[in-house]
């Protein structure tokens, strides 16, 4: 008889997004026709830049033509594409050979496949409050989770120290996987080099592995944090590193993303990077030849000129943002570093109660902060992601509720 896999009915409900669509739909039934500002989703509005663009469209005329139709791809990326994501890290003094590289259709799906290089009995530390899909995924994979709390004690940004205490309190092993996402989502927290040198350094000490989701590294501006783990002595060894072309440059539509694992990182006798070699020859066929000729403009000195005036605009929205609620007297974090700002429930509110007061009162829609662990509530999540007009006239609104 087939047996499902029953570590699905330990996922909770996800009703985060479900649950503020359904108070949004009531609202507009009691109000239609009203104008709301959506400050809470985490996607783009701008459209792809010109440089993206005009790629897109000459890989579709080569398809036309028989002399340069492209089939299938080679599974772990097109060498085009893989030499112009080793030559950005170059360019930050990070030497990576091109296959090293492999290219995916983005960091969700990615974060969610590497599930296969790790047996099930190998546990994962989640830092909360924390991207959801990372917990979903190791429920689905039967892993034990050790959630690591984190709050304005340590401004968000747990430490190896923290861990090792909680550990030894509740009589557990080292964590075998090590989840970091930094700028993060949601908090919009950034680790310094201190910091992610002391998890590079537990993780090499105890033989575990970091998944190191830098989806938002091209929003960092301050030139003292790093943009990649790899900057970190000793990283080559126990890190995997995650990365997205959809907030950075528009592909929340088309779907890109790559992900770095080094040559040198070895776990129990085996090369972590040829087992995700045989991973992607089996399980995909590649991504289209057209989106990776998109993604590779992205890395030219023009296609970077223009992703970084839509990052720009962006965060002017977050640090409009941020003023906001240092003019509200809330405590947060995120904005200058990130597209996300995270700031504390005025007068001790709950986050749900905080989300019904913006969305009846001022009209305004953001993310309750426990729908991000237990962690998160009393917090909420602010996306620099709308359009500048709508974030003007949404911090205008907020100021209404002093």
């Amino acid at each position: 008889m087939l047996i499902p896999n029953r570590n699905y009915s330990d996922l909770k409900d996800s009703y985060l997004f479900y649950n503020i669509s359904k108070r949004i739909e009531a609202y507009l039934l009691k109000n239609p026709g009203k104008k709301l500002y959506r400050m809470g989703i985490g996607d783009v509005t701008l459209p792809l830049c010109e440089a993206v663009i005009k790629e897109l469209h000459a890989a579709v005329e080569d398809q036309a033509e028989k002399k340069t139709f492209h089939g299938y791809m080679p599974e772990c990326g097109a060498p085009f594409l893989r030499g112009a994501v080793a030559g950005y890290y170059r360019n930050r003094g990070i030497e990576l050979s091109e296959d090293e590289v492999f290219v995916s259709s983005g960091a969700s799906d990615e974060l969610g496949d590497l599930q296969d290089l790790f047996d099930k009995s190998c546990s994962a530390m989640i830092p909360e409050p924390a991207y959801p899909a990372y917990v979903d995924a190791n429920i689905m994979a039967g892993r034990r989770i050790i959630h690591l709390e984190s709050g304005r004690f340590d401004n968000f940004l747990p430490s190896p120290t923290e861990l090792l205490h909680k550990l030894k309190r509740e009589g557990l092993p080292v964590p075998d996987l090590i989840y970091i996402c930094s700028p993060n989502n949601p908090t919009g927290a950034v680790y310094d080099r201190a910091g992610l040198k002391e998890w590079v350094e537990l993780a090499n000490k105890y033989g575990s592995v970091i998944l190191f989701d830098a989806a938002y590294e091209a929003f960092i501006e301050d030139d003292e944090l790093p943009h990649s783990i790899f900057e970190i002595e000793g990283a080559r060894t126990c890190a995997i590193e995650i990365c997205s072309l959809s907030k950075t440059a528009g592909f929340t539509g088309t779907r890109l993303g790559y992900t770095i694992i080094p040559k040198t990182l070895e776990r129990g006798g085996m090369n972590i990077n040829d087992m995700w070699v045989r991973n992607r020859t089996t399980k995909t066929n590649g991504v289209s030849y057209i989106i990776q000729r998109g993604g590779a403009a992205v890395f030219t000195p023009e296609g970077q000129r223009q992703i970084k005036k839509n990052i720009s605009l962006y965060k002017e929205n977050a640090r409009l943002l941020s003023e906001t609620a240092e003019k509200l007297g809330l405590w947060h974090c995120g904005g200058k570093n990130a597209p996300y700002v995270w700031m504390e429930c005025p007068n001790g509110m709950k986050s749900w109660d905080f989300f019904d007061l913006l969305l009846n009162e001022v009209q305004v829609i953001g993310t309750p902060g426990a729908g991000f662990g237990a962690c998160g509530e009393g917090y909420f999540r602010f996306s620099a992601f709308a359009s500048p007009e709508d974030t003007k006239e949404a911090a205008e609104r907020l100021l209404k509720l002093r």
